[in-house]
């Protein structure tokens, strides 16, 4: 015979999948995109402080 807790563990655990999966695609990764761009554009907006703005260099008359 099949034991009644084991379609609830079941079902339970299927539940918690699509819980994590939502949680990990609505929150995690947005907030992973989002720190590593921002991280990365502090990182050039620090560099071009002290380096200067990109281009070609100007002619100092």
């Amino acid at each position: 015979m099949s034991d009644p807790h084991d379609t609830t563990s079941r079902v339970r655990r299927k539940r918690m999948e699509i819980f994590a999966f939502l949680f990990l695609t609505a929150v995690v990764m947005p907030v992973l995109a989002v720190g590593t761009v921002g991280s990365y554009g502090l990182g050039v907006w620090i560099y071009q402080m002290f380096a200067g703005p990109p281009g070609p260099p100007t002619s100092a008359h």
